[in-house]
């Protein structure tokens, strides 16, 4: 059972809803239910209908698409204090990807219609889903930009500033610790790349001091990782 101090903390570092006043975030809050999924499980598909969103609160949903062949194409993680799932509760549309828990996975859940209820109840909200949408945009932008013109190294670099930048969002701290349990093939996926191509860009990240890795944690030199990903 996560406290109301939990989620109130969690609502704050949200980006949909860490712009709203105390109240708004009370408001949210009142509006949540929990649920659990376990490692591998389904939590929905593409093509679904969406009736709600999801803020990960321990854990870690790959979001994944299948390619004409059958072949499955991660194109993003979400994982706490991320939101996702957001798209169809916005416009009513079927799910466009498949959400699939990596791990063991808290969250808590926002239905559409209390969320059109918050729309209509809480105005504020509708100005922080704006400035969210926004932020998904260019996120997409860049994300097209890193795999279109910028080598396996440079994409590698702009993924782990991405990670470290949600981790800090603040952006004060010169050095970023990232738990990254998952494997080098589900990391190619992500930035568009092979395995082996993927090996030797982190060998390259390593040698030039951006990362550093002990066990499953990666540790980001911020600055570092930015000249890399042409970002600086």
């Amino acid at each position: 059972m996560i406290s109301k101090t939990e989620i109130a903390d969690l609502l704050q570092r949200v980006s949909l809803f860490g712009p709203l006043d105390a109240a708004g975030r009370a408001a949210v809050a009142d509006a949540l239910r929990e649920t659990k999924f376990d490692a591998g499980q389904s939590i929905f598909a593409r093509g679904d209908p969406g009736a709600e969103l999801y803020i990960v609160v321990k854990g870690r949903v790959r979001l994944s698409v299948l390619t004409a062949d059958g072949k499955e194409l991660s194109f993003a993680h979400a994982e706490a204090p991320s939101v996702f799932g957001e798209l169809a509760v916005f416009d009513g549309r079927p799910r466009s990807a498949d959400a699939t828990a990596v791990g063991k996975v808290e969250a808590l859940i926002l239905s559409k219609v209390a969320f059109h209820k918050l729309l209509a109840t809480t105005p504020a909200i509708a100005e922080a889903a704006i400035k969210f949408l926004s932020g998904r945009l260019r996120d997409a932008d860049e994300q097209l930009e890193a795999i279109a013109l910028h080598p396996i190294e440079g994409r590698l670099a702009r993924f782990f500033l991405a990670a470290a930048r949600q981790k800090d969002p603040t952006g004060k701290l010169d050095q970023v610790t990232l738990s990254l349990p998952i494997s080098q093939s589900e990391l190619a996926l992500l930035v568009g790349a092979s395995r082996p191509k993927v090996n030797a860009a982190i060998a390259l990240l390593e040698a030039e001091g951006a990362i550093t890795r002990k066990g499953q944690d990666v540790v980001c030199d911020v600055e570092s990782l930015s000249a890399l990903a042409g970002m600086d």
